[in-house]
């Protein structure tokens, strides 16, 4: 049996693309650390192209999708009705299991650039997770097409011909250009209705067919948007009787990362958290979400989270991360870049360190919606301040006078400067000060001559 190095037991490296065609894909990367994680997650990348389309689908998994970059619409089932939300960078939206819903790039010549957490506890136990496309999908069609004939016939009272002719036909895939040519005429003119015009579209697609002319082919157009109508009715809700489109507003608001009032920040960087108490869809899926940005050089004190796994992505800057297993030995230790995602287990000590050439930024997802209250080893705010006493000294061997100068030397809190950097704002001109001022000296000259005669010789 192989076992992995303990870098790469944290570091969720492989990703698998689970659908793609020209206009945008998907890739998930799956954990695997069953034993050590008090629960599955796999952190899924959505890339869609302009005016692109994710067809409508409905998935065996929580979804929580945090859009990282560009402007997208969200369609979705809210209380057995369609509502519609306009997403921008920063947002995060949730889309509990089993829920249909289709994304739409409306960025202006922009892709669109979603993070994602999949939730695995709800699915069949395969692979990953499974989605059910209803207007095509990975395999190019829709989840009704493998129903026998009469089955649909019967289903929405239409000839087998016209049933056929809609479900037989292969499409483009779950991503689709909703331009002038390449989707299914039916979505692509459905979304570029307005919300209120949708339910007006489809009530026409009701009337008698007889009206009108008896032109061969728009009586064929006719023919083909019956049962698609109906189709539409069963997955965004009634057409007569009641109102299709549920008012954008009793669905809930998301919720705006970059435009949250930081929970801590102080001269060195920030954090923010959204747990199920600030947005409450959050608590069906039992996940929280947190964003972090480190100025250059400063590092997130070291600490552990008492009640939940960790699921982190570097969204930009490089720098380094440590994280030890409990019984303070290491479990992993590497420099990390955009793209990066790794694991943390609860109760396992870890920070992040920002490289001195810059900020770092990093998002994620945790495993429980209820606040999460990081128990800080070092700083202002430290568990070991708290505990401070002849009983932790006499712990580590020292008097007490001793282990609390240590302890009280550090005055920030959270997120500390580093050492080992020089502020942020002064860190490139500081180091090339150094250097001009290292090599002026006589000492210093002398020290570059040594090292070029070493060099050579």
């Amino acid at each position: 049996m192989a076992f992995l190095e303990p870098n790469n037991l944290f570091m969720m490296h492989n990703s698998k693309i689970v659908v793609e065609t020209e206009f945008g894909e998907m890739r998930v990367l799956k954990s695997h650390m069953d034993v050590i994680l008090d629960r599955r997650m796999h952190i899924g990348f959505i890339n869609m192209e302009p005016k692109s389309l994710f067809v409508p689908q409905y998935l065996d998994s929580n979804l929580i999708i945090f859009i990282r970059r560009g402007e997208a619409k969200l369609g979705f089932i809210y209380e057995d009705e369609l509502a519609e939300r306009r997403l921008k960078t920063g947002d995060v939206y949730v889309i509990p299991a089993g829920s249909a819903f289709y994304l739409v790039n409306i960025g202006e010549g922009q892709r669109l650039n979603i993070i994602c957490s999949v939730d695995p506890s709800t699915h069949f136990g395969l692979d990953t997770f499974r989605s059910f496309y209803i207007g095509g999908g990975a395999k190019s069609h829709s989840v009704l097409s493998g129903f026998e004939s009469p089955i649909l016939e019967s289903a929405f009272n239409e000839s087998r011909t016209v049933i056929e002719k809609i479900f037989s036909t292969k499409l483009d895939g779950p991503f689709v250009y909703v331009g002038d040519s390449h989707a299914p005429s039916l979505w692509t003119k459905f979304l570029q209705l307005k919300k209120e015009d949708k339910e007006k579209h489809l009530k026409q697609m009701v009337q008698d067919r007889g009206e009108g002319d008896d032109d061969e082919e728009e009586e064929e157009k006719k023919n083909t948007n019956r049962p698609w109508r109906k189709l539409l009715e069963t997955v965004f809700g009634k057409v007569n009787g009641k109102a299709m489109n549920k008012d954008t507003n009793g669905s809930p608001e998301p919720v705006n990362l970059y435009g949250k009032k930081p929970d801590f920040s102080n001269a060195y960087g920030w954090s923010k958290t959204v747990n199920g108490d600030e947005h409450h869809p959050l608590r069906k899926p039992d996940i929280g979400i947190f964003h972090v940005n480190l100025t250059a050089g400063s590092m997130l004190s070291p600490h552990l989270n008492p009640i939940a796994a960790e699921f982190s992505i570097v969204l930009s800057g490089y720098g380094k991360f440590q994280m030890l297993f409990p019984n303070g030995s290491n479990a992993m230790n590497v420099h990390i870049k955009p793209g990066d995602v790794f694991v943390v287990p609860k109760y396992f000590p870890f920070c992040q360190i920002a490289s001195r050439d810059g900020p770092l930024e990093f998002f994620g997802f945790s495993t429980s919606a209820k606040e999460n209250k990081p128990q800080f080893l070092a700083g202002a705010v430290s568990l070991l301040r708290t505990l401070m006493g002849p009983e932790l000294a006499a712990a580590f061997g020292v008097n007490e006078d001793t282990l609390r100068r240590v302890l009280d030397a550090q005055h920030e809190a959270v997120i500390l400067p580093s050492t080992w950097a020089a502020p942020p704002e002064d860190a490139g001109n500081m180091k090339m000060e150094e250097e001009k001022v290292h090599i002026s000296t006589p000492k210093g000259i002398i020290s570059f001559l040594n090292d070029v005669v070493r060099d050579v010789f």
